[in-house]
Parts: C-alpha cells; sequence; structure tokens
C-alpha cells in the first residue's frame, strides 16, 4: 500500500500528502473499454474528432478523445479513456465509484492541437487530465466528488497564464445528466467527472469550511467548470490579472 500522512482539515476532510509509496512504473495491459467510452461520447457529446494517443503509458494506457465545437456547444471537450481499465483501491467502508474517467471544458478559442501543445499554456489541461487519471493507480488510492488535489506542494500555477493552481473534482454542468456514468456490466459502472481548477485561496476554503459553501459561491458568480484562465476567484472577490 502507498504510504501517505492522513491529516484531517478544519472541514473535516482528509488532505492527503503522498510523500512514499508510489508504485515503479509497469506497463499497462491496453484500454478494455476504449470503444464503449468513444460511443459514449458521441451518443450524448457529439462527434470525436481527434483522439490523443499515448505512446509510452505507466499502469494504464490513457488517450484522450476531443470533441470540437459547434453551435449548440460553443466549447471543446476532452475525455479521458482508460483510467477504468483498473479499479481505484476505495475503502470497503466508503460508499464511491470504483471506476472514473474525466473530462475539461474548454473555451472555443482554446488552441488544441499538437504543435500548441508545445506550450504549457494550452497544454495544462491535458497535462492534468493524463495526472489524475494515473494518480489514483499510482497511490493506490481513489478520486471522488469534492476530492481536491493541488498542483505540487506547495501549490503552484498550471502555467504562465494562469493563478489556478488546484483542482476539484465535480460532476459536469456542460454535458447531459445521462453522460454521467457508463454500465459496463453489472459489476463495472464507469463514472465521469470533470477536474474544475481552483485558486490557492478556493482550496483553502473548501478546506476548511467543506465544499458547499465554495459551491455555492460558484453558482453566485455562474462559475461552471468551463475552464477560464482569469476567471473571478471567489473567495477573494478578485480576478485575476498579469
Amino acid at each position: 500500500m502507498s504510504q501517505y500522512e492522513n491529516i484531517v482539515s478544519m472541514s473535516g476532510a482528509p488532505i492527503f500528502r503522498y510523500t512514499d509509496g508510489e508504485k515503479e512504473w509497469e506497463a499497462p495491459n491496453g484500454e478494455e473499454c476504449i470503444e464503449e467510452i468513444s460511443d459514449h461520447i458521441e451518443r450524448h457529446i457529439g462527434e470525436v474528432s481527434m483522439v490523443f494517443h499515448e505512446l509510452i503509458s505507466d499502469t494504464v494506457h490513457i488517450d484522450v478523445h476531443h470533441v470540437k465545437p459547434t453551435k449548440e456547444r460553443p466549447f471543446h471537450t476532452l475525455v479521458t479513456s482508460g483510467m477504468s481499465d483498473l479499479q481505484m483501491s476505495v475503502p470497503e467502508d466508503v460508499n464511491s465509484t470504483r471506476y472514473m474517467e474525466l473530462m475539461v471544458t474548454l473555451p472555443e478559442n482554446w488552441e488544441i492541437d499538437d504543435e500548441s501543445f508545445k506550450d504549457e499554456k494550452w497544454y495544462w489541461p491535458v497535462r492534468q487530465l493524463k495526472f489524475l487519471a494515473r494518480f489514483p493507480h499510482k497511490f493506490e488510492t481513489w478520486l471522488a466528488w469534492g476530492h481536491t488535489i493541488p498542483n505540487g506542494d506547495p501549490a503552484e500555477p498550471f502555467a504562465d497564464n494562469t493563478k489556478l493552481s488546484g483542482t476539484i473534482i465535480l460532476p459536469s454542468v456542460n454535458v447531459p445528466e445521462e453522460f454521467w456514468s457508463l454500465e459496463i456490466s453489472k459489476d463495472k459502472v464507469i463514472e465521469f467527472f470533470s477536474i474544475v481548477p481552483l485558486y490557492d485561496e478556493e482550496m483553502t476554503l473548501k478546506l476548511n469550511k467543506g465544499s458547499d459553501p465554495l459551491l455555492e459561491k460558484f453558482d453566485k458568480y455562474g462559475i461552471s467548470d468551463l475552464i477560464i484562465t482569469e476567471r473571478k476567484n471567489v473567495a477573494t472577490n478578485r480576478f485575476s490579472i498579469f
């Protein structure tokens, strides 16, 4: 099992600081449900225009499916496949999904191609998708609704063009609810969650007071899982300015 410090925040939520125990490199067995996931994306979101395949994979093979903006859905959607090949290490006394895939929603003007991805200001959401999709399997842990993950310790901004420095795991409000889960068999149901970037102060608010006050502020200011690099910081009433 992984070794980690289990600290409880002021809100009672656990904080995991991983200090040791990351599993060594292990070749994946290949993607088991890529076709079912691709069909699920096209059935509920739109045509998959591109799949960004990993050339070298560790533990699980993570691909990223891209749905381009349309008039009805004027933003990019990126969805992983491969994370759900392995069951997450959910404690027996915890009622949480065992199989998960992740997604992000990006503005229509976000540059998505191999050349643009050489610049971290365009690539970091994909990097986070891959990192977090692999994270529970590398550390024999789990991700679930409301879990927050800082970008390093101490947390650092994801790129030079933003002060966002962590994420919270939430259902996406920019896809139909029917997309949130995919039944593969009676023993395997994949749940799809969005990674929503946070500022340091928002992560602190969530850890100190729980998810509800943060999400109430999101509702108040109309913030969804659509990634805006300079959006309002709801914990300080400031906008990110560069």
